[in-house]
């Protein structure tokens, strides 16, 4: 990459972070209903069609990371270690997330979880990336289902229901586990005894899932 598309790249990530930044003390002092995007833009300095250019849906400023919140499950199991069930890769994943306080699972702070849960159009569009992570899970189990019956010289099952049922149930723990960690966000309790409820609840969870 040149200097100047260097300077560029960098240029575009500090406005789309004035933004966000923007976006967000809005949302905190107003709630996210009550913001419109031309709040937004007046309060970075740039006009509303810039705002729509880096976040295409007024939702996508506050669950920016909803890429890896969708991907990450299927990304996992797809690159676990050979002998490694898709539980234990998603329990160690989770629980190395879990130690490092990870935003992507529910660690944020409680102002911020607190805006998160006052806004039926935010919760509406969490529903839809655990459902459109689950549908991620799903493919990959599928795909390795199908794989493993041909290796048997055994025709791929049409729809088989056994990975999707798989994926259904670890889709469930893991929108479970993200209602409880927000829940103990907004119970004002100190991040350091949330974590550690969550990581216990956590391994309780991935162990009855193992059975």
């Amino acid at each position: 990459m040149s200097t100047a598309q260097g300077l560029r790249e960098q240029k575009k990530q500090q406005t789309r972070q004035a933004i966000s930044d923007a976006a967000t003390g809005l949302f905190i002092e107003r709630g996210f209903d009550r913001v419109t995007i031309a709040d937004v833009a007046a309060a970075a300095g740039v006009a509303k069609m810039t705002v729509t250019n880096y976040f295409p849906r007024k939702e996508d400023l506050v669950l920016d990371l909803s890429e890896d919140f969708v991907a990450g499950p299927a990304r996992v199991v797809a690159g676990r270690a050979p002998g490694t069930s898709p539980v234990e890769a998603l329990r160690d994943d989770y629980l190395a997330a879990v130690a490092r306080r990870d935003p992507v699972i529910g660690f944020a702070p409680e102002p911020f979880a607190r805006m998160l849960a006052d806004s039926p159009v935010l919760l509406a569009r969490l529903r839809e990336f655990h459902d459109q992570r689950e549908a991620a899970l799903a493919e990959v189990l599928v795909a390795e289902w199908d794989g493993a019956e041909e290796d048997a010289g055994d025709a791929p099952a049409v729809e088989d229901i056994a990975p999707r049922a798989e994926a259904a149930q670890l889709g469930a723990a893991l929108r479970l586990l993200f209602t409880r960690l927000l829940d103990r966000v907004l119970s004002g309790a100190g991040a350091d005894a949330v974590a550690r409820a969550h990581e216990a609840e956590a391994r309780r969870v991935f162990s009855l899932l193992e059975r």
